[in-house]
C-alpha cells in the first residue's frame, strides 16, 4: 500500500511539472517534425519492474518500438510458499528481464504540437521474458527424517498479442501513454533443478501439495515433478497493460 501511494504521488508531481513546463512552451510556434520518443513505464514499478522503451515514426501513421525491462525481487506480485503438513517453503521471489518489440498504427495522426506519435492506436507486440528464482524450505519424510529443500527455478515466456491504447500529448515534448489492453497468448517453459538429495517419496508429496495451487492448472495434466522430469512447457492466456511517460524529439 505504501509503495502504491508513493507511486501515485510521484505521478502527480510529475504531471504538475509537465504542465508547468508546457506553459513555457506555449509561446513557441516553431513547427517541429517529431519522430522519436523515449519513455519510462510507471505502472510496472509496483511489481518491481523498471522498463524503458524507444519508439520511432516510420511511415504515415505507423511506428516501431522496442522496450527493455528489468524485474527485481521487490514488488507486490509474488507466489506464496507451500504450507503443508510435510512440506513447508518460503515465498517465491523472482528476478529477470523482458524485451518487447512492437508495431503501432495511430488512428488520430498528428495534433497541435505536431507530434506524429499520439492519439488512439492499435498495435501488435511480441514479448519475451526470462525469470529465475530460488525455493527453500523443509521436508519431513514418512520416517520423520528432516530434509532441507533447495531448488533453482527458471521460467521463460514468449507471448504475442494485440495492443489498444491512447497516447496523450501534454506538451511539445512530453506525453503520457495509456496502454489500455493487450490480450495475447503465451508459451511458458518452466524448469526446476534440485540442489539437495531427496527421497523419491518427496516428489509424490510435492505433486499432491501443488494440486491446491491454481498456477499449475495451466500445466499439461500429464506433467508431474520427479527426480528425472523437471521441465514443462504449456500455453496460457497473457495480458499486457501499463502507463508510461515519454519524451519526444
Amino acid at each position: 500500500m505504501k509503495t502504491t501511494i508513493n507511486l501515485l504521488l510521484f505521478v502527480l508531481v510529475l504531471f504538475m511539472s509537465f504542465s508547468s513546463f508546457g506553459q513555457e512552451l506555449e509561446d513557441d510556434n516553431t513547427t517541429r517534425n517529431v519522430k522519436n520518443e523515449f519513455s519510462f513505464e510507471l505502472l510496472q514499478i509496483v511489481n518491481g519492474v523498471y522498463q524503458v522503451s524507444y519508439e520511432r515514426h516510420i511511415w504515415n501513421n505507423f511506428s516501431a518500438a522496442i522496450a527493455f525491462g528489468y524485474k527485481g525481487k521487490e514488488g507486490l506480485i509474488k507466489l506464496s510458499g507451500i504450507d503443508g503438513e510435510k512440506i513447508k517453503t518460503g515465498d517465491v521471489y523472482y528476478t529477470g528481464f523482458q524485451i518487447v518489440p512492437e508495431i503501432r498504427y495511430y488512428i488520430n495522426g498528428t495534433n497541435k504540437f505536431n507530434q506524429k506519435l499520439n492519439g488512439f492506436y492499435l498495435g501488435l507486440y511480441y514479448k519475451y521474458s526470462s525469470y529465475t528464482s530460488e525455493l527453500t524450505g523443509r521436508y519431513i519424510a514418512s520416517d520423520n527424517t528432516n530434509y532441507d529443500l533447495a531448488f533453482d527455478m527458471d521460467l521463460d515466456i514468449s507471448s504475442v498479442g494485440l495492443l489498444i491504447g491512447y497516447k496523450l500529448a501534454i506538451t511539445k515534448r512530453f506525453t503520457i501513454d495509456f496502454m489500455i489492453a493487450g490480450p495475447g497468448s503465451g508459451d511458458y517453459k518452466f524448469k526446476i533443478v534440485n540442489k539437495k538429495d531427496l527421497p523419491e517419496e518427496f516428489y509424490d508429496d510435492l505433486n499432491e501439495a501443488l494440486e491446491n495451487y491454481n498456477l499449475l492448472d495451466f500445466i499439461n495434466g500429464d506433467f508431474r515433478f520427479s527426480d528425472v522430469n523437471n521441465k514443462s512447457q504449456f500455453n496460457a492466456f497473457s495480458f499486457r497493460y501499463g502507463i508510461a511517460v515519454g519524451y519526444t524529439f
